[in-house]
């Protein structure tokens, strides 16, 4: 009996085995208007970031990494979804983002992330900021998330305009959020990136035998900025420094965690941004290095952004790849790597960037650049084209070119010569690519522009 029990039992141990092999624990770090100039590996002289420094060297630095938008709902919309924002009503032409007097959120339709690895079997959490809907229906509990815990919009903005101002700063005070119910009015935002990494050390630690997907959309460096009193005046670049230099702290004690665990190698970290600085704040704004302006801008420096992918036993260490990716394929790419289908009834836009992981081969040559509701430019291989541009956040109207602005990023990523008289058959292509885009579908009205009608009508009573 036993000679024919036991092969059974190990040969459905073998099985068991594989398939954990094949579904890997999934972790995306996700800053808050983090630009491409602000880490040490990416060549700031004086923000000290090394365990970024370290991941990459572990692991695989891009060079050409974009955002899905310029701005935190869509952008994170776009993360959550593998889809431009555009298909779900998540731009809009006179709002940016939400607010905490927005009536609406993600929809329900859209299938997160997290709600396809939970298909899979995955254990998922997420541990920062949310800012896809605060409302109960728009929660990460009813987006295929088992655990939330952090602030439900930006960091600046009011819970309630009667609620007093925090000290520091001149800022107003922020509420926190564990799974549907807030649990502190006014956290202390100079702990939250403490808080944050023990929530997320505790998520990894009672992962239980599922493999899990941990999303950690961090509140900072987004402006008002908060350091603990151990990292605190203690950066060559001030506040902004000491913000992102806890950040890396933070980003080590997640590796360090999955090594101490043994699961390291079965564990993918993507660390990336959800869109470029804040440049207005100036020194409070980070920097996009040598790429042209900021955060709310389809410039490069609002869209290209620091990503890192660190996989040890799978991801060779000590690369840097050319080739173009976006926070979409991260959507793709676990989705391939859990072995869950894309979803077929709707358009997507990622794609896995599992050639890219083993081989630096090309997965996309077309990225588009949304401001609001509006295609402002587009890139197709090494050129870029600008249809509208603007300088956000001084209180100019966006500038159209006719011609389209013309840029080769492979020589010019600082986008300062126009080569549009030079080419004008680039143009011509160029714009096929995009007319085929745009007339590919329909927009639907804005789910950004619903607002709540107790505002409208001068009430200052926010429901969460």
């Amino acid at each position: 009996m036993f000679s024919y029990v036991l092969p059974f039992v190990f040969a459905i141990t073998l099985c068991l085995s594989a398939t954990q092999a094949q579904s890997p624990n999934i972790i995306i770090i996700f800053t808050d208007d983090l630009g491409y100039g602000d880490l040490g590996v990416y060549g700031h002289p004086t923000i000290a970031t090394p365990n970024l420094d370290q991941m990459a060297r572990e692991g695989l630095k891009f060079s050409q990494f974009y955002s899905g938008a310029s701005v935190c709902t869509p952008s994170r919309a776009a993360l959550l979804t593998g889809r431009l924002p555009i298909r779900y009503g998540m731009v809009s032409s006179t709002v940016r983002v939400l607010f905490p007097f927005s009536l609406s959120g993600l929809p329900s339709a859209e299938i997160t992330l997290a709600e396809a690895l939970k298909s899979a079997g995955y254990k998922t959490g997420i541990v920062g900021k949310w800012h896809l809907g605060h409302k109960r229906p728009f929660l990460p509990l009813q987006h295929g998330f088992d655990s939330y815990f952090g602030i439900p919009y930006s960091n600046d903005m009011l819970k309630n305009p009667e609620a007093k101002w925090g000290a520091a700063r001149n800022y107003p005070s922020m509420i926190l959020v564990e799974g549907n119910d807030i649990v502190e009015k006014e956290v202390d935002q100079r702990n939250l990136t403490k808080r944050y990494t023990s929530k997320a050390i505790d998520f990894i630690k009672d992962r239980g035998e599922e493999p899990f997907f941990l999303y950690m959309p961090h509140t900072f460096p987004h402006v008002p900025l908060f350091a603990s009193k151990d990292f605190e005046g203690t950066s060559t670049a001030g506040i902004y420094g000491d913000v992102v230099e806890e950040l890396d702290w933070s980003v080590g004690q997640i590796l360090k965690t999955l090594k101490e665990e043994d699961i390291a190698e079965n564990t993918l970290v993507f660390f990336t941004s959800d869109n470029g600085p804040w440049l207005v704040k100036k020194a409070e704004g980070g920097s996009a290095g040598l790429l042209r302006e900021g955060k709310g801008s389809t410039w490069e420096g609002g869209m290209r952004e620091p990503a890192i992918a660190w996989w040890p036993g799978t991801i060779e260490g000590g690369q840097t790849t050319q080739q173009m990716a976006t926070t979409m394929d991260i959507y793709a790419t676990a989705l391939d790597l859990a072995g869950v289908s894309l979803p077929s009834d709707r358009a997507m836009d990622g794609k896995s960037m599992r050639p890219i992981f083993d081989s630096n081969q090309s997965i996309r040559d077309v990225v588009y650049f949304y401001l609001g509701a509006e295609l402002f430019a587009i890139r197709v291989g090494k050129w870029k084209m600008h249809y509208k541009t603007l300088t956000p956040y001084v209180g100019e109207k966006p500038e159209t070119h006719d011609p389209p602005l013309l840029f080769n990023l492979d020589i010019d990523p600082s986008e300062k010569r126009n080569l549009s008289v030079e080419h004008p058959d680039v143009i011509t292509e160029i714009n096929k690519v995009a007319h085929a885009h745009l007339n590919s579908f329909v927009p639907p009205p804005s789910e950004l522009e619903k607002l709540d009608t107790m505002l409208i009508s001068g009430s200052k009573k926010y429901d969460f």
